[in-house]
C-alpha cells in the first residue's frame, strides 16, 4: 500500500478530532491540541501516509500509546483507529508490551512534543482491500464472520465490513436471517470498491458450486435399471418430477402406473415417497427418466400365468379408437379388439356400435409375452348368424321387345322338382 493510497483514504474518512483533542489535551504532558490536519502532508521526519510500528507502553481508556521504532517519537492511537470492531475499550484487542503497526495520519513535530497519530484500522483495511481485490481478481473463496444481521442481509467481518445482500445469500428463499448471526461463512467477492468503503459478498454462488458437485456424484453413481426411493416434488401435465437427493428426474405420465392414467394428480401427489426405477441417465444434460410403474411388478405377468389363448372373459371398454377399441381384462391389463373382430357385421367406427364402460364378452386370440400386448375378440363370443340365400334375378338381354317365360310367370315354377 502506497502513501498516495494511505492519503486517499484519509481524505475519505476524516479521523474523529474529539478524540484526538482528549488524548493530547488530557493525557499528554503538553498545552497545546493537535494541530490541524497537516495540509502539505509532510511534517518532520515522519509524513501522512507512512506506515510505523511501535511497542505499547501505555493502555488507557480512550487510546494507546506506543514508543514508535528507531524514533524518539510518541505514537498515540485513538480507541476509534484501533479496529473495525465494535470495542468499548482498548483492552480487549491490546496489551502492554505488544507490537502495533498502522498508518501516520497525523504528525506532531515541535520543541516540547514529538508525536504521531496512526491508525492500525486503516492499515489493516489496506491490507484487507488488496487481499479482498486479489480474491476477487482470482475468483478465490474467503471466509467471514457474520458480524450482524439487518432486514436486507448480513454484515460480515472480511477484514473490512463486507454485506451480503439476502438475495446472494442462497440459491433458495431463506426466511430467518438471524440463523447465520456469529457463523462463519464461505463467500465469494462480488463487487469491492475500497475508496466507497463497499465490498459485496456472494454466498449464493458457493451453494450452487457445491449442489452442482454432488448432483454430479449422483448422476455418476445413478444406474439404469435400479430401483430408488424418491419424493414427488413437482407435478405437471406430462409427467411428475421426483427427487432422489441432490438430482430430479421425471416420470412420463404414461410411466406413473399400468392403468391409464388421465391426469398426473390421478396416480401420485406432491409429497408422495415412492420406489422408482431408472431409466435412463444422461450425466452431460442432467437428465434422468424414472417408472413407477416398471418398480412395481407388472400385472400381465400374473395375468398370463392365469389366463390363455381361446379363454373368454368379461372386460370394459376403455378407450375407442378409429381401428379399434382397448378393453380391460383386469386391473392395468388392457387388450386390443381390432374394428374386424368387434361383429360379424361390418364396423364401419367402433363407436357406431361400443360406448366407453361398456362392459363386453371377449375372446382372447394371443398374448404376446415380450411386448405384454393381448389381442381380444368380441364377435368370436357369439355364432355368426345364418343369412337367408340372394335370391335368383332372371334378366333377358337380348334387344326383342316380345314378353319372355320368365316375364310371364316369373317365379313361379322356382319350386317344382324337375
Amino acid at each position: 500500500m502506497t502513501t498516495d493510497n494511505f492519503k486517499e483514504q484519509e481524505n475519505n474518512e476524516e479521523v474523529n478530532e474529539t478524540q484526538v483533542d482528549e488524548v493530547t489535551e488530557g493525557n499528554v504532558e503538553t498545552t497545546d491540541s493537535l494541530p490541524e490536519e497537516n495540509t502539505t502532508d509532510s511534517v518532520g521526519t515522519f509524513e501522512v501516509g507512512d506506515v510505523v510500528k511501535g511497542t505499547v507502553y501505555k493502555v488507557e481508556d480512550k487510546f494507546v500509546k506506543a514508543h514508535i521504532e528507531d524514533s524518539d517519537f510518541e505514537g498515540i492511537v485513538p480507541i476509534s483507529q484501533l479496529t473495525n470492531k465494535r470495542i468499548e475499550r482498548p483492552e480487549e484487542i491490546v496489551s502492554e508490551e505488544d507490537t502495533i503497526e498502522g498508518v501516520v495520519i497525523k504528525v506532531e513535530n515541535e520543541e516540547d512534543r514529538k508525536n504521531v497519530i496512526f491508525s492500525i484500522r486503516k492499515l489493516d483495511e489496506a491490507n484487507a482491500y488488496e487481499k479482498l481485490q486479489e480474491a476477487k481478481d482470482n475468483d478465490e473463496t474467503i471466509t467471514g464472520k457474520v458480524m450482524e444481521v439487518v432486514k436486507a442481509g448480513l454484515v460480515v467481518d472480511v477484514g473490512v465490513r463486507g454485506f451480503i445482500p439476502a438475495s446472494l445469500l442462497s440459491d433458495a428463499y431463506i426466511e430467518d436471517l438471524d440463523q447465520f448471526e456469529g457463523q462463519d461463512l464461505e463467500v465469494k467477492v462480488e463487487d469491492i470498491e475500497s475508496e466507497k468503503n463497499r465490498v459485496i459478498l456472494n454466498r449464493k454462488r458457493i451453494v450452487e458450486s457445491e449442489k452442482a458437485e454432488e448432483r454430479k456424484k449422483q448422476l455418476e453413481s445413478l444406474e439404469a435399471g435400479s430401483i430408488v426411493e424418491g419424493e414427488v416434488v413437482r407435478i405437471t401435465t406430462f409427467g411428475a418430477f421426483i427427487n432422489l437427493g441432490d438430482v430430479d428426474g421425471l416420470a412420463h405420465i404414461s410411466e406413473l402406473d399400468y392403468s391409464r392414467v388421465e391426469k398426473v394428480e390421478d396416480a401420485v401427489n406432491i409429497g408422495d415417497k415412492v420406489q422408482v426405477k431408472i431409466l435412463d441417465v444422461d450425466p452431460e444434460q442432467e437428465r434422468i427418466s424414472l417408472s413407477l410403474k416398471q418398480a412395481k411388478a407388472s400385472p400381465f405377468d400374473s395375468f398370463i400365468e392365469e389366463h390363455s389363448e381361446g379363454e373368454v372373459l368379461e372386460g370394459e371398454v376403455k378407450r375407442l379408437v378409429d381401428f379399434g377399441a382397448f378393453v380391460e381384462v383386469t386391473p392395468g391389463v388392457e387388450g386390443l379388439v381390432h374394428v374386424s373382430e368387434i361383429s360379424h357385421e361390418h364396423v364401419a367406427t367402433p363407436s357406431d356400435v361400443l360406448k366407453e364402460g361398456q362392459t363386453v364378452s371377449v375372446k382372447i386370440l394371443s398374448l404376446d409375452e415380450d411386448s405384454e400386448k393381448v389381442s381380444l375378440s368380441i364377435k368370436e363370443t357369439s355364432e355368426k348368424p345364418a343369412r337367408d340365400p340372394e335370391p335368383k334375378v332372371y334378366r333377358d338381354d337380348t334387344d326383342d321387345d316380345a314378353p319372355t317365360l320368365g316375364d310371364v310367370f316369373g317365379d313361379r315354377f322356382k319350386d317344382l322338382d324337375i
